[in-house]
């Protein structure tokens, strides 16, 4: 097992290094109007005028700061500055606070509704970039971003925290993170995405409201976002938790799973970890429903028509892949490494791109690759393919 894995690590850092990282610090990078490009189509073409999305930019900050980190290159450290001169001098509303969720191409606020997916990012790319570089001020922007979270998006009554507000922080008729989603108030993939720059900023902010604010994070997954019968990830909610979806996330399932582990283990409480590693097995052992014949991971289920959306997405194939070997490192599960490794062996032979670097956005049922989909973009960005080659790296370096 142990040479299968050294093989795994070797294959990571070189899909990391050769493929992923150089895509997007070389292609992406708009040297007339800064930052980066917001697009580029399926088939490889650059969209010049394409807005700019907080989301792209944010992920980007947190790849180059964590490969930074890592490898300590300077080309690395390059485009994270890139990215983070862009996020404070073009994103971040100076009057209002917060991050703006679309930029026109020329780098003026297009769509100013301060989105709070959009602000947890900002806070997992700045505080990344803190923990590489120890540089204060991108630390002071992502304290500033957690206070605006707590003190707009925050329920102090009924727990958790809203989805969407005006540039001015009011409430939002339209919450919705993307089209498809659904327009309530809570949902899972925001509070998700909210947990996991949290864990990030108490790394390097050993601060009690935060501590105490990812602990009730932690505690509303356990208590109000898993379901107590399927296990699964349940998505959509009203303000008063009610569940309003009928859709299982495979992905989601199996991404949870580990950034729960990793906050509890980041928080340091003891009782609060022994709680979330009874829930981790039960998820992992419901995300499976989800894993194909050929190793990959299904994208989703409709629970009311027993219908399942068999499209093998790049990032639900990441999150498999990290998701079953952090089951693998902490339970020994033999059965997780083997379901890890045949993720990876799929995506090698399917995902990758090997003509033009990165991976496409996903393969279709019928086995044929997905090129209407973007390569880069709003939603299309190096962090999950990414982040699962520096967590390979990471948790199987030889000086673990």
């Amino acid at each position: 097992m142990q040479a299968k894995i050294q093989i795994l690590r070797k294959e990571a850092e070189k899909e990391l290094v050769d493929s992923i990282l150089p895509y997007w610090m070389h292609k992406m990078k708009d040297e007339e109007f800064g930052g980066f490009f917001g697009r580029i189509t399926g088939k490889e073409k650059i969209i010049a005028d394409a807005p700019k999305g907080a989301v792209l930019n944010a992920r980007i900050l947190w790849t180059y700061a964590a490969a930074y980190r890592i490898f300590g290159k300077a080309k690395y450290l390059q485009t994270a500055t890139r990215a983070r001169n862009y996020l404070l001098n073009r994103f971040y509303d100076n009057e209002q606070g917060g991050i703006y969720w679309l930029l026109d191409y020329k780098g003026n606020p297009l769509e100013t509704k301060k989105q709070i997916y959009a602000q947890g990012f900002a806070i997992y790319g700045l505080s990344e970039f803190y923990r590489a570089t120890s540089d204060e001020e991108s630390l002071v922007f992502a304290q500033k971003l957690f206070h605006d979270i707590e003190k707009h998006s925050f329920d102090s009554r009924k727990n958790g925290y809203l989805e969407a507000f005006t540039r001015d922080w009011q409430l939002i008729e339209d919450m919705r993170l993307s089209e498809k989603d659904a327009n309530e108030q809570k949902t899972m993939n925001t509070h998700l995405h909210i947990l996991e720059p949290y864990t990030n900023l108490y790394r390097v902010w050993k601060n009690d409201f935060l501590k105490q604010q990812l602990k009730n994070l932690t505690e509303i997954f356990l208590n109000k976002i898993i379901d107590s019968q399927t296990n699964h990830l349940n998505l959509f909610f009203d303000n008063n938790w009610n569940n309003k979806s009928d859709i299982i996330s495979y992905g989601h399932d199996i991404e949870a799973s580990w950034l729960l582990h990793e906050a509890a283990v980041v928080l340091g409480d003891n009782d609060l970890l022994k709680t979330v590693e009874k829930a981790i097995p039960r998820i992992v052992r419901a995300s499976e429903d989800g894993l194909l014949p050929d190793g990959s991971m299904a994208y989703e289920k409709n629970i009311a028509f027993n219908r399942a959306d068999t499209e093998r997405h790049w990032w639900v194939q990441a999150e498999t892949v990290i998701g079953f070997l952090n089951h693998y490192q902490h339970y020994n599960d033999e059965k997780s490494l083997q379901y890890a490794l045949a993720c990876w062996n799929y995506i090698k032979h399917n995902l990758t791109d090997r003509e033009n670097g990165e991976w496409f956005w996903s393969v279709y049922p019928d086995g044929t690759v997905n090129r209407d989909d973007d390569k880069a973009g709003i939603w299309k960005c190096p962090y999950h393919n990414g982040r699962m080659c520096m967590e390979i790296i990471e948790r199987f370096s030889s000086k673990n």
